[in-house]
């Protein structure tokens, strides 16, 4: 499947979902979003509509530690400083305090993701211009050199969701940004098939977490045990760990699904026969968690591949399972897929 015929907004929805910020995906609207033909356009519009709700509520402030030579006293006395330094025969003492500042990590973060912004070359003219002027006003915070050893240094609690979104998406950004060492251009790459898939695998998660009240979802994990009937224990760790992407359970129904992200959904010579190994593992699947599952349930599997224009639909009933090949069409209108994964599962 080709990832750059999947319309701008449908990535958005995908992000929001596999991040888990289904509630703040209104932020940007679908009208504004419709009009965007570029990634990096999608990320400078969440950007500065997630700064601009936010300086409406107010930036986020905390306390920060300072230290510095003052003519007064101000928080606690660093002594041994002011003797070593000789500070009071100039009529200064080294103090150390707290202020409540702007100038904290999530910001910081947030303010040099905007500067690696403006940096880019091909960002759309009216949005670099919202960027620009989201960077301007938050001016006196500091910029960073960022890493991934700073953004695992947030904390941020439940109540700043949208601050956790926008950071989630200067991540992204960190990690497609490609700076040219001999001209400084940056540019920002484009979401190829591994990054794709992974966000494809967590987007049907939280759908069924989110938008279906029949079955349980990964619950309580979704890996699958062997049926062990009697390998040697020296021997157990050897064995693999099997893992499905997403296993649903209602009391009368059990489905394994396994997403895959696929160039073409068909294999075979002429492209019209399953993946023999997209079956081979389905059934392992099933044979094992049906073998280690106390209930009786007959476990059916489903094999779902995402797609912009090809069209699958297939049964095919192997050792008492009923499997299906389906497609979903990441092209069409978000509430055609949004109808779609509700069906495959109905």
């Amino acid at each position: 499947m080709n990832v750059r015929n999947i319309p701008i907004a449908n990535v958005y929805y995908l992000l929001c979902y596999a991040w888990n910020f289904i509630g703040e995906r209104e932020l940007v609207k679908v009208g504004e979003l419709d009009e965007l033909r570029a990634v990096h356009d999608l990320y400078g519009k969440v950007l500065t509509a997630g700064f601009f709700h936010l300086a409406r509520q107010g930036l986020d402030r905390g306390y920060m530690d300072f230290q510095e030579d003052i003519g007064g006293v101000r928080g606690r006395i660093n002594l041994s400083d002011t003797t070593k330094r000789a500070l009071r025969a100039r009529g200064r003492i080294s103090c150390e305090f707290q202020e409540l500042t702007y100038d904290v990590l999530h910001n910081r973060i947030l303010r040099s993701t905007l500067h690696s912004l403006l940096r880019l070359g091909n960002l759309d003219r009216g949005i670099a211009s919202d960027v620009r002027t989201a960077f301007r006003r938050m001016e006196g915070i500091t910029e960073l050199s960022l890493s991934r050893r700073i953004f695992n240094q947030v904390q941020l609690d439940r109540n700043r969701r949208y601050y956790r979104l926008l950071l989630s998406v200067c991540r992204l950004i960190h990690e497609h940004l490609l700076v040219d060492e001999q001209t400084g251009q940056s540019t920002l790459s484009d979401f190829d098939s591994n990054r794709m898939y992974r966000l494809y695998e967590e987007f049907v998660i939280n759908f069924y977490r989110k938008e279906q009240s029949v079955y349980r979802v990964n619950s309580p994990s979704r890996v699958i045990q062997w049926h062990d009937t009697g390998t040697q224990k020296k021997y157990s760790s050897r064995i693999p760990r099997m893992e499905a992407d997403v296993i649903l359970e209602a009391p009368e129904r059990r489905i394994i699904v396994d997403t895959k992200f696929y160039q073409e959904t068909l294999g075979g010579r002429i492209g019209q026969k399953l993946h023999s190994a997209h079956l081979y593992q389905m059934l392992a699947y099933l044979r094992n968690r049906e073998a280690t599952e106390k209930s009786s349930v007959c476990h059916e599997g489903l094999l779902l591949y995402p797609t912009t224009g090809e069209h699958v639909s297939i049964d095919v009933h192997l050792e008492g399972h009923l499997i299906r090949a389906r497609t979903i069409d990441l092209s069409q209108d978000w509430r055609t897929i949004h109808a779609s994964m509700i069906r495959m599962v109905s």
